[in-house]
């Protein structure tokens, strides 16, 4: 991919080399202690829910802090996300106004080496990549990106691309409220159910990412001989059969949660050739 010496997010929140660190303030009384406050409190008049709290201290509590950030681990990866990032910037905020007629919102990124918090709870090697609605922000491990390669198959910086572009494709989802209309419904359906729903969920935002590439090339040139092959490799190196496979040694596909790596790839390489809404309908 054509990427160095390119202009960059500024939408980016970069935490690397920022470790989580969880403090509590402790307190609490035994119940001999709770029934002697209340005694005191019948004796001086006191309002015994102000003396527990003096006497038993704070109520338990998790905080966060943050180490400064310290080396310039990834420089290069990071450098190259931020350029990604800001490619999806200029490639929606176009086709919303020609083919959608809106304007878009444009999202956060968080990028960090292991793990942090957002809004949606801890992001990390377990949670993988993923978008956060509740605070319009994706939340990029840039090991993940790293070892794509290794764990995924998914060996090109294209690839990589292609994991930012679909947890943007989230984002395209969430401001037309398709994701918020899909998890609705998870209270009514059962877990097989909407397992199906969430499948189609994500093969949307595959096609929406080789949508973003197909206009993405069309806009910049950015794209190397072998890009797409790449990105269709990370695509199929993420399907659920292929993971539960290699994690367990057999597939069940009502578990299925992404799709196959089939269809993963088969919806990447059709939002690349057609590029429009018009063909990103994958619940019917």
């Amino acid at each position: 991919m054509k990427w160095k010496g390119r202009q960059t997010s500024s939408n980016v929140e970069d935490r690397r080399g920022r470790n989580i660190r969880r403090t509590k303030r402790t307190g609490g009384l035994s119940v001999v202690g709770i029934i002697a406050v209340i005694v005191i409190s019948m004796i001086t008049g006191q309002n015994p829910m102000q003396l527990l709290q003096t006497v038993g201290g704070s109520p338990q509590q998790s905080t966060q802090q943050y180490s400064p950030s310290s080396s310039g681990e990834n420089e290069e990866l990071a450098q190259f996300t931020k350029v990604v990032f800001k490619d999806t910037e200029d490639v929606w905020s176009k086709l919303f106004k020609e083919q959608l007629g809106k304007r878009y919102v444009f999202p956060k990124m968080v990028i960090f080496n292991g793990q942090t918090t957002g809004s949606c709870g801890i992001a990390g090697t377990a949670t993988g990549p993923y978008y956060c609605p509740a605070d319009q922000t994706i939340y990029m491990d840039l090991y993940f990106l790293r070892d794509l390669g290794r764990k995924y198959d998914a060996v090109g910086d294209f690839a990589a691309a292609y994991v930012i572009a679909h947890e943007v494709g989230h984002h395209i989802q969430y401001l037309l409220g398709i994701l918020q209309d899909v998890q609705k419904q998870r209270q009514y359906l059962s877990k097989k159910e909407y397992n199906k729903l969430s499948v189609k969920l994500e093969l949307q935002a595959d096609f929406l990412a080789g949508m973003w590439a197909h206009h993405a090339q069309k806009m910049k040139n950015i794209l190397d001989e072998g890009d797409i092959e790449e990105a269709i490799n990370a695509a199929a190196g993420v399907g659920d059969d292929r993971l539960q496979k290699k994690a367990q040694g057999y597939v069940v596909p009502d578990a299925f949660t992404h799709g196959t790596s089939e269809q993963r790839a088969s919806w990447f390489l059709k939002g690349f050739k057609t590029g429009s809404f018009k063909y990103a309908d994958t619940f019917k």
